[in-house]
């Protein structure tokens, strides 16, 4: 049995082809999510040779000195402008172990089977391959979330996607087969003079509604989760927006990297170290 699918694929791309030529005064989550990903491939102490870049966008991500990178995007135009292939995250045209590092930044919150997405990504590495992503997670958009409940009060409807917790996205790594997952959170505050000047910027990245089950917004409820928007302000009438972004760190198995301890090959016992501790010892 296939899994229901609650985004429209068709609208995703379309949605990314209309954003690609003016993306780059949009770009500021996804910059922030490259600073991140690179923040922490810079502590990796070894080379990568055959880079992905999955979800590339304009391709502005730049691969480790020395490294070829491949690229995919589900934006025909995003893929062309990056010299990529145009396909789904969660269907991936590359063979298994064909990179040593997959980097992807803004985009798996977008993916139909992010569990699929995230095995196919451990396929595709090489052991000991490196995958380093970043998404929205849970927490984002408070305030518009906010001004839709007030302005939809009787009829609410889905304007927003699901989002994913924090530590769900760990377990999803972990039963993607990763080693070692890592996954946490950094928030991004962005302040708007208006509720116009969110959605343009939610136009602009391609990220707007894109669930299978859309419904359209009306003039009235437009303006009345702008007024509620509005409300929120700060005294100088400016609204904080809130972007959680979620890193995610994990490695393709390798007989090399380092293994838990096996239950029971401690040498001293938990409740003698705690008698130690109590008498001074």
């Amino acid at each position: 049995m296939s899994t229901p699918e609650i985004f429209d694929r068709s609208a995703r791309r379309q949605r990314r082809d209309r954003a690609a030529s003016g993306f780059a005064a949009h770009d500021f989550l996804r910059a922030a999510m490259l600073d991140g990903i690179e923040e922490r491939l810079a502590s990796v102490r070894r080379s990568f040779t055959d880079v992905l870049d999955l979800g590339c966008f304009d391709g502005s991500f730049q691969p480790p000195a020395g490294a070829r990178a491949a690229r995919l995007d589900a934006g025909h135009a995003f893929a062309r402008m990056a010299g990529g292939v145009q396909g789904d995250e969660d269907r991936l045209p590359f063979a298994d172990a064909s990179f040593d590092l997959v980097v992807s930044a803004g985009v798996l919150d977008q993916v139909n089977d992010v569990p699929g997405a995230l095995s196919l990504i451990r396929r595709v590495l090489r052991p000991d391959g490196l995958f380093l992503g970043a998404m929205l997670g849970a927490g984002s958009l408070t305030a518009l979330r906010a001004g839709f409940r007030v302005a939809e009060a009787e009829r609410p409807a889905a304007r927003l996607h699901p989002q994913i917790e924090v530590r769900s996205a760990g377990d999803l790594l972990m039963r993607a087969g990763f080693a070692l997952p890592v996954a946490d959170v950094e928030t991004l505050r962005v302040r708007y003079g208006g509720l116009g000047r969110l959605i343009e910027d939610l136009r602009g990245m391609a990220g707007t509604n894109l669930l299978v089950e859309r419904q359209p917004l009306s003039r009235m409820a437009l303006a009345r989760a702008a007024n509620a928007f509005a409300e929120a302000a700060d005294p100088d009438g400016r609204t904080s927006e809130r972007f959680e972004i979620i890193f995610l760190t994990g490695w393709a198995p390798s007989p090399d990297q380092p293994q838990p301890a096996r239950r029971g090959s401690a040498t001293a016992s938990l409740a003698a170290a705690l008698k130690r501790d109590q008498t001074g010892g």
